[in-house]
């Protein structure tokens, strides 16, 4: 779980990096690269915290087996 905080994290940051990045970019071409680029790193963020919170559920016991 802890480990897709961290990835969650860090996947958000450059997310946030690519996307505070595009004012800088003149060029169409590269500004569309670097959005999906960005765009990429934020689905991966949102996989990973998906990720975090049904591995938190399984360890609370939220989903799972109920006896």
């Amino acid at each position: 779980m802890w480990l897709c905080v961290v990835f969650a994290l860090v996947c958000f940051s450059v997310a946030y990096s690519g996307f505070s990045a595009l004012q800088t970019l003149t060029d169409a071409s590269e500004r569309e690269i670097s959005l999906g680029y960005a765009w990429f790193w934020a689905f991966l963020g949102a996989i990973a915290t998906v990720f975090g919170v049904l591995s938190w559920m399984m360890k609370t016991g939220r989903l799972g087996a109920h006896e």
